[in-house]
């Protein structure tokens, strides 16, 4: 019935075809008689669902792969996959897990300093996925120009949070903008570059929730006690933020 994660997956898989498309160079390594091309490094920041079919996608393609999370949790999903799980030594940035599995937010000292303890691990990258969103809320400030001017010319780098304000300083919904050589990309609607499964990912995830709500009878039945009805009704939405803000 999740429509995000639905989409989300598609959109972890086109942003590294989207991304790779951008290089200027081939993510596998290759060995001809023309000689040896080393494979390309690449990182996705933000182990959810969009995060991990990029790490899985790149990881088919013949890339280096690597992840990182604030949340503890994530480690074993990202090397589940076969890639690498980047680690900070700063143990007060973890942002611990929040309500529906996201990140919870971190306060503005904790984010400066994980972009610094990022920035050494983003200098060595050349593909850079981006999906880290808090619901609600703007997203997080992971990449800045200071680690952009640490990171090598031909660098690219897909946000696929540009739509609410980007993990990037410097990304702009639907633009390709270049600073110091690295491209940034910030597309809104990856899902649509593969309508046909889209579609059908999203229609399967109506005909499950209708499944559930009309329950064999054919008649709606709205329970407010039923966590998947109470989540559609408007009253209950406001009463249950209000009850987690407490």
């Amino acid at each position: 019935m999740d429509v995000l994660s639905s989409q989300a997956s598609i959109a972890g898989y086109a942003s590294v075809l989207e991304g790779a498309r951008a290089l200027d160079f081939l993510l596998p390594m290759l060995t001809t008689a023309a000689g040896t091309i080393k494979p390309a490094r690449m990182i996705a920041l933000g182990a959810g669902v969009a995060g991990l079919q990029a790490i899985a996608t790149a990881r088919r393609l013949g890339a280096v792969v690597h992840g990182f999370d604030v949340r503890a949790a994530a480690r074993e999903q990202v090397e589940s996959l076969g890639a690498k799980f980047v680690s900070v030594e700063d143990s007060d940035i973890g942002a611990g897990e929040a309500a529906g599995g996201y990140a919870r937010e971190q306060s503005r000292d904790q984010q400066a300093r994980l972009r610094r303890a990022l920035s050494a691990h983003l200098a060595t990258m050349h593909l850079v996925i981006t999906t880290a969103q808090i619901p609600g809320r703007p997203a997080p400030l992971l990449i800045d120009r200071e680690a952009l001017d640490m990171m090598q010319p031909g660098a690219v780098i897909v946000d696929l949070a540009a739509e609410t304000g980007g993990n990037c300083e410097f990304t702009r919904p639907d633009e390709t903008v270049t600073v110091n050589g690295v491209r940034i990309m910030g597309p809104t609607n990856l899902p649509s570059l593969l309508a046909r499964d889209a579609s059908r990912f999203f229609s399967g995830n109506i005909r499950s929730l209708l499944a559930h709500l009309l329950e064999g009878s054919g008649r709606l039945n709205l329970d407010a006690s039923d966590p998947i009805s109470a989540a559609l009704l408007a009253g209950q939405q406001a009463t249950n933020t209000s009850a987690a803000a407490a």
